[in-house]
């Protein structure tokens, strides 16, 4: 890979809310609108990167704009090589460390500087990282959140849309009864041929889990995902050793160097990161080296459009999870075809602003 020479002339962020489609329910709380925090590099060479960060609270999005801001006067001038400027920015913010929001700010910029290096080479991302684009299977995770049997059934159905063959059904209700009635209400009404997966958000106790997970073993789902705190990697082992049904983790992990130690502690059966969490596409590219090590399936958390890209060059990609938030503001979102993520045979990642929208959307 020999990417163009591009060099930091500004960042630039704004905020927009943007309403979900369909909210989510989550034993965490609930999500009716996304923010999000839009990323613009400009290159002193007229090439303009672009990415998005979800920033889960509203009152976080201006933190992380600040954050940018100090980002830019680190690198202001200097050449566009993501390795070296993660570095310099892991080195300006290692008292303070880089974890939180300054490891968000960190991960946005690194995926706008890869947009601007694709951009660049008038490749797709996908290309500039070694491979060609193509379809990655996806599964539907927008909405069926917490809801009554019945209606999450019905929200379902409607998933199904656009070929999908799979979705992901939120659990972690107060009771064991309630977790089964929703299941069995969301299982009944798909097809058999769909995968479901699950996901209890981190609502559970270790012996909760087990008792919940052993429960669910023969409900015919694909996974379990985050039933206890994320961080909690031996009881995340011990998850794994004990149910049939495979152990999902992941989009908590805080850099490469937290997903390795979740894969020595046998922590999970498959691995999903997070962008903004594991550091952006160098991260990323870290991280999926690890789950190749190991075999591990891997699969995307959230950011779908570039996402996608990465999955097609992860050697042991899995799925893409598959959200809707931020398709409202992007000038051209991204195709589900069949089932299926189509990776725009475009430069860069596909990330543009429909400004008519982000005006709509900007917050104050």
């Amino acid at each position: 890979m020999n990417p163009p020479r591009l060099t930091v002339r500004r960042i630039r962020a704004r905020g927009v809310e943007v309403p979900l489609r369909l909210p989510l329910g989550t034993s965490a709380g609930a999500l009716r609108s996304a923010p999000l925090l839009l990323i613009d590099l400009e290159t002193e060479e007229g090439v303009t990167g672009r990415s998005y960060l979800f920033c889960y609270l509203s009152a976080v999005v201006p933190a992380i704009a600040t954050l940018l801001g100090e980002l830019e006067r680190s690198v202001k001038g200097d050449r566009i090589a993501t390795a070296d400027l993660w570095g310099k920015l892991a080195r300006r913010f290692k008292l303070i460390g880089v974890q939180g929001i300054v490891r968000m700010a960190m991960s946005g910029f690194d995926c706008a500087c890869w947009d601007a290096l694709a951009l660049a080479a008038g490749k797709p991302l996908v290309t500039l990282l070694g491979g060609t684009p193509r379809r990655i299977r996806a599964y539907n995770s927008n909405g069926l959140g917490l809801m009554a049997p019945e209606a999450a059934a019905d929200e379902a159905e409607r998933l199904l849309e656009g070929g999908f063959g799979a979705v992901k059904l939120r659990l972690g209700y107060p009771t064991l009864a309630a977790d089964l009635a929703a299941l069995r209400a969301v299982r009944k009404r798909l097809p058999d041929a769909v995968e479901l997966m699950v996901d209890f958000n981190q609502a559970l106790s270790l012996p909760e889990a087990l008792e919940r997970g052993r429960a669910i073993d023969s409900e015919g789902i694909a996974w379990i995902e985050e039933p206890i705190r994320h961080d909690d990697f031996r009881g995340c082992a011990e998850l794994a050793r004990e149910l049939a049904t495979p152990v999902q983790i992941g989009e908590n992990f805080s850099l490469p160097e937290q997903m390795a130690e979740a894969l020595a502690a046998k922590a999970c059966d498959l691995v999903m990161p997070d962008l903004e969490r594991i550091g952006g596409v160098t991260g990323w590219r870290r991280a999926a080296s690890l789950a190749a090590e190991r075999k591990l399936p891997m699969s995307s958390h959230l950011f779908p459009e570039t996402s996608a890209h990465l999955l097609a060059v992860t050697p042991t990609c899995h799925y893409l999870e598959y959200v809707d938030w931020a398709s409202a503001i992007l000038a051209e979102p991204l195709r589900i075809v069949g089932g299926e993520a189509v990776i725009p045979d475009r430069p860069g990642t596909g990330v543009a602003w429909d400004e008519k929208a982000v005006k709509r959307y900007e917050m104050a």
